[in-house]
Parts: structure tokens; sequence; C-alpha cells
């Protein structure tokens, strides 16, 4: 019998919100298939059109907060297997590239957001960060330092440095265990993260609608929708043994 594992890294992307009603951005359909992510998803985007890139930005805000929009049963399980291993001394490192916050209202709250908040704003004048949940616009105080017009989505951009990175590595380098879920597989630096968990010994396992990009190299995977999956497997996890 194997031996339960102790310290996981679960990776989670846009796959695990699409159940809870949010767009992905790299299916068919997805959000870039329509909007230029040039556009709107990078400094030099926001430098040159700073209304259009707040007005993308409102909208997806306003998207995530409408009546309907819910944790699914994949976020509920993962907060409920955070609180378990919390209780049992057991570690576990929930990293998301989603920008909601459908993990916190499924339960969890340690979630590192490695792409940013988008129910958080940033200033471009003092730095800091703050809870914001309206529409950004141009007159827009900054609730630290009370700067008007300086504020932008406290998102990373592409081109910009992913939030607590050398927090995962070091976690990925001790883990026993790695989980991507809901994942595309191609948008790095979190596509090598299981390249990362495989060179430290961990095993790894994709749970995915379909195969991602990087499906090869995990060493175990399931692939179905992720309220089904992830509730499944968080069972396996708290078995007892």
């Amino acid at each position: 019998m194997s031996l339960p594992p102790q310290r996981i890294v679960v990776l989670t992307g846009a796959g695990i919100s699409k159940e809870s009603g949010l767009d992905t951005f790299r299916d068919a359909g997805g959000i870039w298939s329509r909007v230029s992510l040039e556009e709107v998803a990078t400094p030099e985007g926001f430098r040159a059109d700073p209304a259009k890139v707040q007005a993308f930005y409102n909208d997806r805000r306003r998207q995530l907060l409408q009546t309907g929009v819910e944790p699914n049963p994949a976020h509920a399980a993962l907060g409920r297997l955070e609180r378990a291993f919390a209780g049992d001394g057991r570690e576990l490192l929930l990293v998301t590239q989603n920008i909601d916050d459908l993990h916190e209202r499924g339960g969890a709250r340690q979630v590192v957001h490695m792409h940013g908040e988008l129910l958080r704003a940033r200033c471009l004048h003092c730095g800091g960060d703050s809870a914001w949940t309206a529409d950004i616009e141009p007159k827009s105080l900054c609730p630290t330092c009370g700067t008007a017009g300086r504020l932008r989505p406290h998102v990373v951009w592409f081109g910009e440095m992913p939030m607590e990175m050398e927090r995962i590595y070091l976690t990925l380098a001790a883990c026993d265990l790695f989980v991507s879920i809901g994942t595309s597989g191609n948008v790095y630096p979190a596509a090598g993260f299981v390249q990362e968990a495989r060179s430290a010994g961990a095993h790894t396992l994709e749970l995915n609608l379909e195969p991602s990009e990087g499906a090869t190299l995990f060493a175990e995977a399931r692939y179905g929708p992720a309220s089904e999956l992830v509730p499944a497997w968080v069972e396996e996890v708290l078995a007892p043994r």
C-alpha cells in the first residue's frame, strides 16, 4: 500500500472555473479568440489605451460578481482538502493561474494567485494594492494614498513577473505530489511546474477535461469535468489508509 502524500502542490487553471460560468482563455471561442491579448493584457497595451484595458477588466469584474457565478464542487473539494491538511500537519500549496476568487469562496484560505486578483486594484503612485469590486474609472482614488487616476487591475500581464515564484519553486522542490487541474499546459512558467516536480522525485497527476500540451510529462492522468474529477481525487487522498 502506497503512503499517503504529505506535501502536495496543486496548480489550477481556467478549466476549473469554466463550470462556474467563467470564460477560459485559450479554448476554441475563448477570450483570446475574441480580444487581442497584446491590446488588453500587456503593459504596452495599457500605456497605449488605458481606457480600453480598464473597460476589459471592468467587464470581467462585473461578470465574476454577477448572480449565478459560484464556486463549483471542484473548488469546494480543494477547500476541504486544505482544511484537512491544516488539521493533520500535512502541507498543501494551492497555486492558481486564475484571477477570480472562486477558490476562496469555495473554502480555501491560503491561495497563491500567481497571476494576481481581479478583485484588487494596484496603485501606480504608491504601489499599494487594495480590495476592489467596483469599476476602475479615470478618477478612482487609491484607498491607500488617495491619489486619483493611478489605479490599474492587480493582475499580471504578459511580460510581467508572476507573483510568489520563489515560494512556488521552493515548495515544488520539496513536494511528493504535484497535481495540475484545468490548465492548457502552454503558458510559462506554470507549464514548467510539472518538470520541476518530477525533478524533485514527486508523483505527477493531470486532472483535465482533455490532455494538455504537456500531458506526456505527467505520470498519471484523468480526463473529464473538474467538478467530477477533483472531488473524487480528494476523497482518495483523504481516505483512511
